[in-house]
């Protein structure tokens, strides 16, 4: 059963991942045998832990074809709208530079330039996750990436989920190989003689991959360190407690690991939450994942007030934030550190996974303090520039000198001094 705290409850901020097992030599193993064994290596990785060789790690426009054309039409549609929203939404996120010229002689600017070949990640293999694959691949499309290569684990028969192949087809990606795991990030960090090396990797993923990520970040740009997923809610003795365990189960659902966490300042709301969610986890397909994640890292703490509930939320920085009340808007502002906010009654997160547009890689594990989601700016990079005329250097040489003397830096100072000395 779910923990109940009053007042502050920094134990119910323990963090599950501070418990997950240390996989890093064996991620190290397995980067280092990709970048020495190439396709062979990865097919071998596949085998071992997913229990499946394919013939071939590259999906082929056929099968993309076949797949589109047997899914389920309402899914289609379904994706469509999805990819619509996700694109409207994005498509504000776009930058253009700048280009400044305020002084005589002197310009100056800044270039937004797209990553010239991004990989995505996509999990798979027992689960389906198509709307992962419309959240990273269309911001990517946006920012004008050149290329964006897809990976995904296959299923037992060698295939790829269609919802996937079907959800790549519409977001665009250019090229797609059937593989996952550790060895799927060292080869898109690497390259082999089939997966061309990519400039970021982005994407969720398990424990294995995510160390991959963290191994090969510098080699390539990663998106962020994901951990399990979490959820917050905050509500008040307004809201309707099965919604509230429904939506906590959202994320439950998820993982072992996952955390939901209740914030409230009714007491009767925090006990009525409580049973909702004995009596809703016995229903759900996934219950022992359920239950793991509600018993283990989730709980329910009874704060003061909304305004105190608020700012225990911001030191937790959740992955997603519920704001459950009548009056959602006058809370948004307290709200400083989130990757998600949910508004209102009637705006589950599920909401936000699917069908909303803004994006659902988000941060988790206090992340949020400090990072953002995935977005159209993951895809591009920053480029200066600066012209200066003769008489422009002129005006500023002595200052240049100065600073680079002060540094030490005679080459520095020298540089723009000979300019000058004709």
């Amino acid at each position: 059963m779910i923990k109940i705290y009053a007042g502050d409850a920094k134990e119910a901020f323990l963090r599950r991942e501070e418990n997950a097992p240390d996989v890093s030599e064996a991620v190290s193993d397995i980067i280092a045998e990709v970048k020495k064994g190439g396709d062979e290596a990865v097919l071998c990785f596949g085998e071992r832990f997913d229990g499946v060789r394919p013939p071939a790690l590259e999906v082929t426009a056929d099968e993309i074809s076949e797949a589109v054309k047997n899914a389920d039409p309402a899914l289609i549609k379904a994706l469509e709208k999805a990819a619509t929203n996700i694109r409207t939404f994005h498509e504000k996120q776009k930058r253009t530079g700048f280009i400044s010229a305020e002084s005589e002689g002197v310009v100056t600017g800044q270039r937004i330039i797209p990553l010239n070949r991004a990989g995505v990640y996509v999990p798979g293999g027992t689960a389906s996750y198509p709307s992962t694959v419309l959240m990273d691949i269309i911001p990517a499309k946006i920012a004008g990436v050149g290329e964006i290569i897809m990976v995904t684990p296959p299923k037992k028969d060698g295939k790829i989920n269609p919802a996937v192949l079907a959800a790549a087809s519409i977001a665009g990606a250019d090229r797609i190989f059937k593989t996952g795991g550790a060895q799927a990030v060292a080869a898109l960090a690497y390259g082999t003689e089939s997966i061309p090396a990519v400039d970021k990797i982005v994407g969720p993923g398990n424990i294995f991959v995510a160390e991959a990520k963290r191994q090969v970040a510098g080699r390539v740009g990663i998106d962020m360190f994901a951990g399990p997923s979490e959820i917050l809610i905050i509500a008040d003795d307004s809201a309707n407690p099965a919604y509230v365990a429904a939506d906590m189960l959202s994320q439950a659902e998820h993982d072992k690991m996952a955390s939901a966490i209740l914030l409230t300042d009714s007491k009767a709301l925090a006990d009525s939450v409580c049973a909702e969610l004995e009596r809703q986890i016995p229903l759900l397909p996934r219950a022992d994942i359920a239950r793991a994640s509600i018993d283990g890292g989730s709980s329910i703490i009874v704060a003061k007030d909304l305004n105190d509930a608020a700012k225990t939320a911001n030191e937790f920085a959740p992955e997603h934030l519920e704001i459950c009340v009548d009056e959602p808007f006058t809370l948004l502002p307290l709200i400083k550190n989130a990757g998600s906010v949910f508004l209102g009654k009637n705006c589950p997160e599920a909401l936000g996974d699917y069908i909303a547009g803004p994006n659902h890689t988000l941060l988790t594990g206090g992340t949020a303090r400090f990072s953002s989601p995935l977005g159209v700016d993951d895809f591009t990079k920053r480029s200066s520039f600066i012209y200066y005329s003769k008489e422009a250097l002129d005006r500023v040489a002595e200052d240049v000198v100065t600073i680079a003397a002060a540094e030490g830096l005679t080459a520095h100072a020298r540089s723009v001094s000979v300019r000058t000395e004709d």
